[in-house]
Order: C-alpha cells, then sequence, then structure tokens
C-alpha cells in the first residue's frame, strides 16, 4: 500500500477515470459500511469530511456525538478491482470525527492509532501477521447461501475434492492487485473450508487488510455463486472459523527478541495474563465459544514453543524466535480494536515486568485431568467473556476503560 498524499490522490482520481468513491469505515463489531461520493465532493471530504446518520451504526448512537463524519485517510487509498475498469471506483477507510475536526472517541481505528503511538513513545512497534478460515456453502436460486458445503475435501486436499481452489486463486490475485500480499492458501480440515495466510505488515495495516480481505472474499465467493461465511463454528461438529494473529516487536528496523528477548516475553506475558480479559473483544459472538476446545482450538491459557494446539504459540525456526501466535481469536472480531487490546496488554506487561508461566510442551493427551485443573481456562460463554471484561482492573482503570465500556454495553444489547 503507497502512502499516498492528498494531492496525489486528487491526481490519481483525475487520470484514472475514477467516478465512484467509497468511504469506508467499520462500526463496533467490525462490520464493514460505506458512503460513495462523487470525485467533485473529494475536497471536502478531505477538509470537514462526509456527515452520516451516526445513530443508526452500531456503537456510534451516542446523544452527545449526534454529528458525525467521515475523513478519508489518504494512504489507504485502493482501487476496487471487481468493479468496472472504466468508471472507476476507488475506496478509502476514514477516520471518524466530530464537526470541530475531534476524534470521536468510540472509533476503534483511531484507539489502534493511539495504541501504536504509545508504543512509539516506549521505543517500539508491532507487526502483525495473520492466518483467516472461511467456509464456502452453495447458494439456493435465489442466490442465498444454504447450509450444503461447497466440497467435502479435507486439509490441503488438491482438486477435485477441493472446489475451492480457482475461487482461492482469484481471491488471492485480486488482493494483489490492491497491494495485499497472500502468502499461503489452502483447504482447510472442515468440508468447504478453506485459509488464506498473510503476510505480516505495521498493526494498523494489517487490521485495514483484514477488513478488505473479508470484503474481497465475499465479493469473489458471491461472483462465483457460492457464499462465503466466516462465523466461527458454521457447523457443528466441525472445525470452526479461526483467526491466529502472528506479533511480533521491532525496534529500528531488528526484532527486539534478537536484542532484548526479556522485552519480548514481558510482552507476551501481559497478553498471556489478560486474555480472561480480553477475550471478548477477540471472540464476540455466542458461537465463538462453541468453538473453544474442539478440533485443535484452544480451552486453556497455556504456551509453548513446541505443541500447536496451545493458546499461545513461539515458533522456532532455525534456532530463532522471532514472534508469537495468539491462536483463540475468530473472524468476527473488530480487527481494529482486537490487535489495539492484544498490544495494550502486551504493553502492561512490559510496564510491569511480568513473566511466563512454565510453557506445556507435552501433547494434551499426555496432560492428566489433575494438571489441566491448575490452568486457567478461556471464557466458556459469551456471558462470561462479558463478566471478565467488566470485573477487569487492567480494561477499568486504564486507557481502554472508555472504549471498552461502550463495548460491553453494545454486546450486552445486541447479543447476550
Amino acid at each position: 500500500m503507497e502512502d499516498y498524499t492528498v494531492q496525489e490522490v486528487m491526481t490519481f482520481v483525475e487520470e484514472n477515470d475514477v467516478k465512484f468513491i467509497r468511504l469506508a469505515f467499520c462500526d463496533i463489531f467490525g462490520n464493514q459500511k460505506n458512503i460513495s461520493i462523487m470525485p467533485e465532493e473529494l475536497p471536502t471530504a478531505f477538509s470537514i469530511g462526509i456527515n452520516f446518520d451516526s445513530f443508526l451504526v452500531l456503537g456510534y448512537d451516542d446523544s452527545l456525538y449526534q454529528d458525525l463524519y467521515l475523513k478519508p485517510d489518504p494512504g489507504t487509498l485502493s482501487v476496487l478491482p471487481w468493479r468496472p475498469q472504466q468508471g472507476r471506483v476507488i475506496r478509502f477507510y476514514c477516520d471518524v470525527v466530530l464537526p470541530d475536526g475531534t476524534p470521536f472517541p468510540y472509533d476503534a481505528r483511531k484507539f489502534l492509532k493511539d495504541t501504536l503511538l504509545e508504543c512509539a513513545d516506549m521505543g517500539f512497534s508491532c507487526r502483525i501477521g495473520l492466518k483467516s478460515e472461511f467456509y464456502l456453502f452453495k447458494t439456493d436460486e435465489e442466490g442465498r447461501s444454504t447450509d450444503e458445503p461447497w466440497d467435502e475435501g479435507g486439509y490441503l486436499d488438491i482438486s477435485p475434492l477441493d472446489r475451492g481452489e480457482n475461487i482461492r486463486r482469484e481471491i488471492c490475485l485480486c488482493l494483489e492487485e490492491m497491494g495485499i500480499q497472500p502468502e499461503s492458501s489452502h483447504h482447510e480440515s472442515g468440508p468447504g473450508q478453506n485459509e488464506i495466510d498473510f503476510r505480516t505488515s505495521d498493526a494498523l495495516g494489517t487490521a485495514d487488510n483484514f477488513i478488505t480481505y473479508k470484503n474481497v472474499v465475499s465479493a469473489i465467493s458471491a461472483r462465483n455463486g457460492v457464499f462465503a461465511s466466516f462465523a466461527p463454528k458454521p457447523i457443528k461438529g466441525k472445525s470452526g472459523n479461526g483467526l491466529h494473529l502472528k506479533i511480533s516487536t521491532w525496534k529500528n528496523g531488528v526484532n527486539v527478541d534478537e536484542i532484548n528477548p526479556e522485552f519480548t516475553e514481558a510482552f507476551m506475558a501481559g497478553v498471556f495474563h489478560r486474555m480472561r480479559d480480553i477475550t471478548l473483544f477477540l471472540n464476540t459472538q455466542v458461537e465463538s465459544y462453541e468453538r473453544f476446545g474442539e478440533n485443535e482450538a484452544p480451552k486453556y491459557i497455556t504456551w509453548s514453543a513446541q505443541n500447536r494446539s496451545r493458546l499461545l504459540r513461539v515458533p522456532i525456526v532455525q534456532g530463532k524466535r522471532t514472534c508469537f501466535v495468539l491462536r483463540s481469536p475468530d473472524s468476527g472480531m473488530n480487527p481494529y480494536l482486537a490487535i489495539a487490546m492484544v498490544i495494550q496488554a502486551g504493553i502492561a506487561g512490559v510496564k510491569n515486568k511480568e513473566q511466563l508461566p512454565p510453557p506445556v510442551d507435552k501433547s494434551s493427551r499426555l496432560v492428566k485431568d489433575e494438571e489441566k485443573a491448575s490452568f486457567d481456562k478461556l471464557p466458556c460463554s459469551l456471558q462470561e467473556a462479558v463478566e471478565c471484561a467488566k470485573n477487569s482492573d487492567f480494561l477499568q482503570n486504564g486507557n481502554c476503560k472508555d472504549i471498552a465500556n461502550r463495548f460491553i454495553e453494545v454486546i450486552e444489547q445486541e447479543r447476550c
């Protein structure tokens, strides 16, 4: 993704036959919304913003902030490849602001930006990669999803068992056209289940890319006559749709783990010790909690350098530890809010110089019941996750408080 200036954007629009401009943002649950404007309105969008009915958007209906505006971030300019090449459509992600230009306090993208500024003040940055799973389902005559998977393939199967390979190929090529670099794609273990892995990027870029990815997957799937589901557990008894976050810390272009492994361990310990506090933001639906403990999805708060089924995994590549992987989130999360909460937890671990407990490297089959009883568990239900967040000193006594409580308020109204 190029870092366009406002003037470069205006030139691009004029020279590339752009006829429609989508101003995109997310509700508090991470569902993409947008307003389309004509090119003539773009200078106003950059200078003042474009007004929208905030009371109709989940998480934005606050009586104190009734007038809200979308201001496009010029660095997020992207052409939508599946739209016509004549009379092109481009898209920006936007900041949400008040009439005087100050930020809307419950804008999750702004919350992530502020979190990354806090990292910068501490002398480091975060890079995030992700792998996301989705199911493909057949559709009926009217294009509505059925409950019949697109194929009966399994893990890493190929055609003809895997009927999704051409769709995945089209998705990956479309993402590349939009400046997003998929690393790999394959059939997952569930019938009709697929996975695409992303190259690591800065945390804000990865959050933007994830929203784009879901849009592309849905659009390309629909164009091929199938329905893409990111639901956490779309088929009972089969693998759920997980989302793994690959997290690393950097300083002056060097992985911090190479120069200060204690920092990395404290960051990871901060996430580890606050998993019950932040799970609500990583797993936002009732069925999210049906996934835990099944088909290798984590249930216990444990970590390992060897065992791939642990909540936190620390891959060792050629004798080096370069990142850790958080395996509990699912694709229903708001990436801005979820990634920010994970980083905030890591920051707290660094500030408190926290340490990890011993790893659990042995196979789950060899872990005895009395040992499991000593492990903390992820929340077992959405309601339990809400209570954990409500009673969290970390969330209620820090700079996460306002947006965390707004999220809790909305999720109790809409999903509990």
